[in-house]
């Protein structure tokens, strides 16, 4: 993966809110990053669970995305989330590198796996996900509401 973070290629404001740091995105494989800090941590002092689920299910679908061929103009389509099943093996503490890779993937459907290491190179968690390529989400008003380019990314349109 690259030696620098880049902006995500789309804006999401919950992972931009907890730190999150793209540090590689392509050929079907994306790396976050994060520094704990201790609006992360649970009572232990540690990475709260829900901080690590959201960085593995983000990192996986940033992989499935990142295979996608598509216009710059669409940035490919989006991801949702279907299923994902996560185990922890050890307190995550420190710098934490979330790995996302795609296993397999069909016209509708993309199957990864990812997996968070402290910054000793120890696994803390792994997951695998399913995800849904979709082009376009019901809003609120239940009008179907594309995802959003990040306006900080130099190759959005």
């Amino acid at each position: 993966m690259s030696g620098a973070a880049r902006p995500f290629p789309r804006r999401i404001p919950f992972v931009e809110h907890l730190g999150f740091e793209l540090w590689g995105f392509g050929g079907g494989e994306a790396e976050l990053r994060l520094d704990l800090a201790g609006v992360h941590l649970n009572y232990w002092d540690v990475a709260h669970g829900g901080v690590l689920m959201t960085m593995l299910d983000v990192a996986m679908a940033h992989a499935a995305r990142s295979d996608v061929s598509a216009d710059a103009a669409e940035q490919g389509p989006g991801v949702a989330t279907i299923e994902m099943k996560t185990s922890f093996m050890r307190p995550s503490e420190g710098r934490l590198r979330a790995m996302g890779k795609l296993l397999h993937r069909t016209a509708t459907l993309a199957f990864c796996e990812g997996s968070i290491v402290d910054e000793t190179g120890h696994l803390c968690a792994h997951a695998t996900a399913t995800f849904k390529y979709v082009r376009a989400l019901p809003a609120a008003n239940r009008a179907a509401r594309a995802p959003q380019p990040n306006p900080s990314d130099p190759e959005s349109p």
